[in-house]
């Protein structure tokens, strides 16, 4: 599945379009993590446990945009954008969106 932030994909021709595909997630920080990431914010620098995070809910959003692309009989995701929200005070989604489409060599 080749997966593009933008409109058109070089080298390749967008031979069919099947319409918006999308995937989320919601992830709840981990009451250990947060006694952990608010030690760090004592010394500074990178929160290792949050952007761990936010890494895997990324990923899981991003496989299930691509997965419901392939039940629709794409190969590829054009205008591929990704935004965040809160839930609530401790849960954070993230979504994965774009259109999904078959592209052939050009």
């Amino acid at each position: 599945m080749i997966l593009c932030t933008t409109d058109e994909i070089p080298g390749k021709k967008i031979v069919a379009t099947y319409g918006l595909v999308r995937g989320n997630a919601i992830r709840a920080r981990h009451v250990g993590k947060d006694i952990m990431a608010g030690l760090q914010t004592l010394v500074g620098g990178e929160i290792h446990e949050y952007t761990k995070l936010m890494g895997e809910v990324r990923e899981q959003s991003l496989d299930r945009m691509s997965s419901e692309a392939k039940r629709m009989g794409a190969n590829a995701v054009v205008g591929l954008r990704m935004s965040t929200s809160m839930i609530m005070n401790n849960a954070a989604e993230m979504v994965a969106y774009g259109t999904a489409v078959k592209v052939e060599e050009a």
